[in-house]
């Protein structure tokens, strides 16, 4: 009977594989979307050229030095039970608040951020603190307890500074917003390609309203680049899909190139042991056509962009995020090629 009963399950799953597989989906036009309109004031803006690539600070990032995080005892105010990893708010000393992030996600998010902002897209000012200190520590958290020490300490945390100003307003779509077919566009899809950021689902999107030197305007971001310097799709395991150094270095991210476009492998095909939970499944096997179609000549313009970095810039990046001097080299490295790369297509 078990043999039979397993068997069975093998073949249920083996049939829904093949139908969510049966020929690859044809890419579809990705700037031929009904673009969704949101209300706010100002422009819609998504990139921002960055005439100082070269010399803008990696370790600290968007924020830079002045707004980094004090070694100081934080307020625990309460949990965020958005997402998929446990996050807590909590306030400064100085009236600042905080979004203080745990888990997997905590140190690739901390360099994605900066590698981002690098080329001129926005991102939010992500730090990594290795101990953070609540003065009220809370008794129990519904999630993340095992990174919260007796005496109030939370290890390896990414913290994420509340910029005054800026309030959200809305989320935005892959495939469905103001920027379909620009080249801005596309230069993000090929950075979301070169960090493996495979977790595109439009709820890690965020429209913010924002002011600038020229008055209001809507600030279009990734608001979660966590799953990312892993494997190209949902791995596994959480510690093979993001940070993951092996699986970053080893995993084919070029899907193929013709004469006109490049095919990225990320968002790439999820593994078949979340088949089980289907519907999610073909939602991601949806998600990896926002890595294809790509023309290369917006793929070499990010390439271009990229490569203003410096060997240092990148490997400040990575320290930034805690990662130790092997760890670091061996991501930048792997970086390093993949722009290299782009700048040859």
């Amino acid at each position: 009977m078990y043999r039979i009963h397993n068997g069975f399950h093998f073949s249920i799953a083996a049939l829904l594989l093949a139908a969510a597989m049966a020929g690859e989906p044809s890419a579809r036009n990705i700037d031929k979307q009904q673009v969704v309109e949101i209300t706010g004031k100002g422009p819609a803006v998504l990139w921002r050229y960055p005439n100082d690539i070269a010399t803008r600070n990696l370790y600290y990032g968007p924020g830079g030095k002045a707004d980094a995080p004090r070694d100081v005892f934080y307020t625990f105010e309460k949990e965020d039970l958005d997402g998929s990893n446990p996050k807590l708010n909590v306030l400064a000393p100085d009236g600042v608040k905080w979004k203080a992030k745990l888990g997997a996600e905590v140190r690739p998010e901390t360099v994605a951020s900066r590698l981002v902002w690098a080329v001129g897209y926005f991102a939010d000012e992500d730090y990594f603190m290795p101990v953070l200190r609540l003065k009220n520590p809370p008794a129990h958290l519904s999630r993340g307890q095992k990174y919260l020490t007796p005496d109030g300490l939370l290890r390896d945390v990414r913290m994420e500074r509340n910029v005054p100003g800026r309030k959200k307003i809305g989320k935005w779509e892959w495939l469905n917003n103001p920027f379909l077919g620009s080249r801005e566009f596309n230069g993000l899809r090929v950075m979301m390609a070169v960090i493996n950021n495979w977790d595109l689902k439009d709820e890690n999107t965020a429209v913010l309203q924002a002011e600038g030197p020229d008055g209001p305007f809507q600030l279009y971001e990734v608001s979660d680049l966590g799953a990312s310097f892993g494997t190209p799709g949902f791995g596994w395991t959480k510690r093979s899909s993001r940070g993951n150094v092996k699986a970053y270095t080893h995993d084919k991210w070029i899907r193929r190139v013709d004469s006109e476009f490049i095919d990225f492998n990320v968002p790439g095909r999820p593994a078949v042991d979340h088949l089980p939970a289907f519907h999610e499944w073909k939602r991601r096997m949806e998600l990896r056509q926002i890595g294809w179609k790509i023309p290369l000549d917006d793929a070499r313009w990010m390439g271009d962009l990229l490569g203003q970095l410096s060997s240092g810039q990148i490997r400040d990046a990575f320290r930034a995020a805690g990662y130790d001097n092997l760890v670091s080299e061996n991501f930048s490295r792997e970086v390093e090629e993949r722009i290299a790369e782009l700048k040859s297509l």
